[in-house]
């Protein structure tokens, strides 16, 4: 069995976390191997963007990177209160602890704000959000990422990504990455979408 954590703050966005709750979970139930996903905030309830409100299965102190084989940050939004959260100390403790083990961090577009904010991405290839004017790539670039204009760009254990319509191919990479490329095309081909290269979008 693997075990992935679902950071969850608040203003997190509800497509991004979704998805990769959704993904995962067809692996579970009919794939190769079982995967376990534990959310986890810094309040109860996490209210998503525009709102809509999630329990998460555990607070943020109440868990340790060593019991995860790895860890998946979605992006949200700043007017809902995204930032003040994802930027913290205790999420950027865990964020810095799951890179030291070398463990898998996947991040869909401004998720690798908190991912840079942590310092694991100074040096490191990334992309964040690049519409809207370029402010998101900007934050990341001052966080000391080497920002590449790609919609998933992938440096060693970490994924970082431009928008919500990447979340499916971050999903199913994190997939293949917990297991294997034959199990993340069954999945793909299970839950209809088509089984291209996820390799190649990358970066």
């Amino acid at each position: 069995m693997k075990r992935v954590l679902l950071l969850l703050c608040d203003g997190v966005e509800i497509l991004e976390a979704a998805t990769l709750y959704d993904v995962l979970g067809w692996a579970s139930e009919s794939g190769s191997e079982t995967i376990d996903v534990v959310t986890a905030g810094l309040r109860t309830p996490v209210r998503c963007t525009f709102g809509l409100p999630i329990v998460p299965d555990r607070m943020i102190h109440e868990v340790a990177a060593e019991d995860f084989d790895a860890v998946a940050v979605p992006g949200g939004f700043g007017e809902y209160g995204f930032y003040e959260e994802a930027l913290s100390d205790a999420v950027g403790d865990l964020i810095r602890r799951f890179n030291e083990l070398g463990r898998p961090i996947a991040s869909i577009c401004v998720g690798a704000l908190p991912v840079a904010a942590s310092g694991v991405l100074e040096g490191r290839c990334a992309t964040t959000y690049h519409l809207m004017g370029s402010q998101r790539r900007d934050q990341l670039a001052a966080f000391g990422a080497e920002v590449v204009d790609g919609p998933i760009v992938r440096d060693g254990n970490i994924v970082t990504s431009t928008g919500p319509a990447t979340a499916v191919d971050v999903a199913f990479g994190l997939l293949e990455d917990l297991t294997d490329v034959t199990n993340a095309a069954r999945i793909r081909r299970l839950m209809g979408f088509p089984t291209k290269d996820i390799a190649d979008r990358r970066g």
